[in-house]
């Protein structure tokens, strides 16, 4: 089980705010930690790279991308009413009635998100999905310039909640997709660098996932790194609640171990050696079909350069991109120890191009 470091270290991450293109201040929670045991370094995109083994061979990287979704400032009209749009992708429905915390020039700026009351609405509307742009946030300004003291266009905000604990070793947060990807590479990596291999080990926190139509993050840090193989940590689809379709997604369980994806980008022989270190650890797991991209960091890590042998191993996930994701810390710790196993399973003599 993580130990109560791991998970302090863990809800500091989650309640960190940190949307796509603004991750600084997750980032350096992350990085201050993995300094206590790794050589730290960061780049032009924002993403926090630590290494273990540095003289080791070959080199393996961990990804988890740290961003989050999130909204950012739009307009603000002469009332003081501020107009966003998304950071990544949002059902608006799940943003009426929240409470929003901006990162102001001076600080946080608290606001609530507004609509018109459902008293006032015709009956037709009242069976209408809201639009992000039916939405307004009230700062309590009474003016354009009391707003504009404070935000600023392009200002970034999210969700203003913390982590939870739930029973049967679960947790709740606004940031598990894709915060807890980056702490199950720095906690894989921490547990290598106390026993490690021949391998040198890179994590990467990388940025800009939620948006990364381009690679993000992850592409920039695939070319820098150089590895042979890398393994990106990310959430999936928990199908064990109501409305899910397990013929179309499988069947993956909070509490049921890391989900290991097979198929589309992700190479064979990196699928291999997780399946089986995850069999040799007698450690439960489910598969999970990918036929084409897989909507993660993989799909930019596996083009870098000449090629990268890449694994995606994922964390079931509930309510994914609400503001309360549940997630099992038992799959949290599991993920974490068959990655640095994993890792260590890595030889110079590895053919990364048997298929």
């Amino acid at each position: 089980m993580l130990k109560p470091d791991a998970v302090a270290l863990l809800k500091r991450l989650l309640d960190t705010p940190g949307p796509s293109g603004f991750e600084s201040a997750p980032a350096r929670v992350w990085r201050d930690e993995a300094s206590t045991f790794a050589e730290v370094t960061g780049d032009v995109h924002g993403n926090s790279i630590a290494v273990v083994n540095p003289g080791g061979s070959p080199t393996v990287m961990l990804a988890g991308h740290i961003d989050e979704i999130g909204l950012i400032v739009n307009w603000i009209d002469d009332d003081g009413f501020v107009y966003i749009g998304p950071i990544g992708g949002w059902d608006p429905q799940v943003l009426v009635g929240q409470r929003i915390r901006f990162a102001g020039r001076d600080g946080d700026v608290l606001g609530v998100v507004g609509k018109k009351p459902i008293h006032l609405m015709k009956t037709e509307d009242r069976e209408k999905a809201s639009k992000i742009t039916d939405l307004w946030v009230d700062v309590g300004a009474s003016s354009r310039a009391q707003a504009e003291a404070r935000l600023s266009i392009g200002d970034a905000g999210v969700i203003d909640s913390r982590a939870l604990d739930f029973p049967n070793d679960r947790i709740v947060s606004r940031s598990i997709d894709d915060r807890i990807g980056a702490f199950v590479v720095l906690e894989a990596l921490r547990r290598y660098a106390a026993d490690p291999g021949e391998a040198r080990v890179v994590a990467v926190a990388t940025t800009q996932e939620e948006i990364a139509y381009m690679g993000g993050g992850a592409l920039v840090a695939g070319a820098r790194v150089n590895p042979a193989m890398a393994i990106v940590v990310d959430v999936t689809f928990a199908t064990d609640h109501p409305s899910m379709e397990k013929k179309e997604l499988g069947e993956h369980k909070l509490g049921g171990g890391p989900v290991l994806t097979r198929g589309s980008v992700v190479s064979p022989v990196a699928f291999r050696l997780l399946r089986d270190t995850a069999e040799s650890l007698r450690m439960p797991y489910s598969l999970h079909a990918a036929g084409r991209d897989t909507s993660t960091d993989a799909d930019a890590i596996h083009l870098a350069r000449e090629g990268v042998a890449t694994a995606l191993l994922s964390v079931p996930n509930r309510y994914m991109h609400s503001p309360n994701e549940m997630v099992s810390l038992v799959d949290l710790d599991r993920a974490a120890t068959l990655i640095a196993a994993a890792c260590k399973a890595v030889t110079v003599t590895t053919d990364f191009t048997a298929r």
